[in-house]
């Protein structure tokens, strides 16, 4: 759906996308370690409906929301990561259908890509490449290692300056996610923002968002026309 005053079919300039929750299905990796890190903290571990609402935010807010302070969400972000590259970032994700095809037709079609996320940059590199999307995407932009860079509007803003610094235009920029941080972190940016609805979001998140789609086909109509 569109909603009021929105002009999705125009032609886009370059286009973002968020990782989780949009290209790949991540949630039961994401969740189990995130159930991991809390075992081995001593912590309890909140049902599974409630660890899913936690994918999506940047890591230091997920273990924030659970109760941990300051200084044992920053041990609990560590301790995840320590975990990740363990298993593999990869472990428990999978490309939804017909993802993969979409970014090489965008490729294909000239459209510059980008790939905007609050996941650590060293996972989302390495998940990147173990899907082969690394050569679809003109800059891969993370959460910074020490988390200075987390917040999606920071990680937003990252994308385009690495973007303009790749000889990019970003007169024209959209991005797509699925939850309302993707929306707001966009917004900051003065970027629009199209949610999908095969994520982890709800739709009371989509208030704010250019447009919202439920299947890739009809995303593709909208990137491409």
């Amino acid at each position: 759906m569109t909603h009021p005053g929105a002009d999705p079919a125009r032609s886009w300039s370059v286009v973002l996308f968020d990782l989780d929750g949009t290209v790949i299905d991540s949630a039961a990796g994401i969740v189990d370690r995130i159930a991991e890190t809390l075992r081995r903290m001593g912590e309890p571990v909140p049902a599974e409906a409630d660890l899913l609402r936690l994918v999506g935010p940047p890591l230091r807010e997920a273990f924030t929301a659970l109760g941990l302070d300051a200084a044992r969400a920053e041990e609990a972000v560590l301790l995840q990561r320590r975990i990740a590259a363990e298993r593999g970032p990869s472990a428990g994700a999978a490309l939804y259908p017909g993802m993969a095809g979409l970014l090489a037709d965008l490729s294909n079609a000239g459209i510059p890509l980008a790939l905007a996320t609050s996941k650590g940059q060293a996972q989302t590199e390495s998940i990147a490449d173990h899907f082969d999307l690394t050569p679809l995407f003109r800059v891969i932009v993370g959460a910074s290692e020490d988390d200075a860079r987390s917040a999606k509007a920071d990680i937003v803003a990252e994308t385009l300056r690495q973007l303009v610094a790749a000889g990019v235009d970003i007169s024209r920029p959209v991005l797509v996610g699925d939850r309302g941080y993707d929306v707001v972190g966009a917004a900051a940016n003065d970027v629009p923002a199209i949610l999908v609805e095969w994520g982890y979001g709800s739709p009371a998140e989509a208030d704010g968002a250019l447009a919202t789609v439920a299947s890739v086909d009809q995303l593709r109509a909208l990137l491409l026309g």
